[in-house]
């Protein structure tokens, strides 16, 4: 398809599909908003809880399928994963029909939702964990099969499902991420075969490592955890939930992007000091 820059942009469009990272979303409003209808909408294919412009005018998507940028016009499809869509208000209208049948031409399988941020939920759950494999040069597969790192994988998982509970949301499944087995009292075999499924999900994908990994290691760039991880931990102090894992993890990402820290099993390993 043609690409341009937002300079380059020209006209006024009925949908705008927003698939930037979630710290981005601020500048790239300002620049599309002018472009879009009055009346038509933004559709946010993002990680995260990025809506910016009210329900009116914005849509929500999920998506957990793998891709990577390898450089301007060149991107890496790695699986096939959930793509999921629905209003942030919940409500059923004919735009929302639409832009899942459109999903359909890309993601057979898409689904069409009147919970999209019961789905979001389960991805912040999901994303913590995944922000937590970046601190090391392992795969995802690899990280979740060590038992060494179970341990703080799951309390990332149950930080974020606990807050999503005192939400009043029920997170939903999806490839390989229950989160039913990270909710308060769940057991602990729960949780271990919920990392079990999530290893065997990610043995099936060509992208090996995290986009948080890439930002980290080969961009050299700034990453979503303050938006992600950090926005998820600021939601659960105002329920007065503490999150300490999730606080630590935020932590260990910036000493990483400031140079302060190595990618390494060591500096994942710091995050056990916070559970003992």
């Amino acid at each position: 398809m043609p690409c341009v820059t937002p300079e380059q942009l020209t006209g006024r469009y009925s949908r705008i599909v927003l698939a930037v990272k979630a710290h981005a979303t601020e500048t790239a409003m300002t620049q599309l908003l002018p472009d879009l209808h009055d009346d038509k909408y933004v559709l946010s294919a993002q990680n995260g809880l990025n809506e910016r412009v009210g329900s009116a005018r914005t849509m929500g998507a999920f998506v957990n399928y793998g891709a990577d940028w390898i450089c301007p016009g060149r991107i890496l499809f790695c699986n096939r994963g959930a793509v999921v869509v629905g209003e942030v208000d919940g409500s059923p209208r004919h735009r929302t029909t639409e832009m899942h049948r459109l999903l359909q031409i890309f993601a057979p399988e898409a689904v069409l939702t009147q919970d999209i941020f019961a789905y979001r939920w389960g991805k912040l759950g999901y994303s913590a964990m995944l922000f937590a494999t970046a601190l090391t040069p392992d795969s995802m597969q690899a990280n979740s099969a060590d038992p060494a790192r179970a341990p703080a994988l799951i309390a990332f998982a149950r930080e974020v499902m606990q807050t999503a509970v005192a939400e009043g949301v029920n997170p939903k499944p999806f490839n390989g991420f229950e989160p039913r087995a990270f909710l308060p009292g769940a057991a602990d075999t729960a949780a271990l075969q919920g990392l079990a499924d999530l290893a065997f999900f990610n043995s099936k994908t060509a992208k090996t490592h995290t986009g948080i990994y890439r930002d980290l290691a080969v961009r050299k760039r700034k990453t979503e955890a303050d938006p992600q991880v950090g926005a998820v931990a600021n939601i659960a102090a105002g329920h007065g939930i503490d999150t300490p894992a999730l606080i630590r993890l935020v932590e260990l990402i910036h000493d990483i992007e400031d140079g302060r820290r190595d990618i390494s099993a060591k500096t994942f390993h710091e995050l056990t000091k916070v559970l003992t």
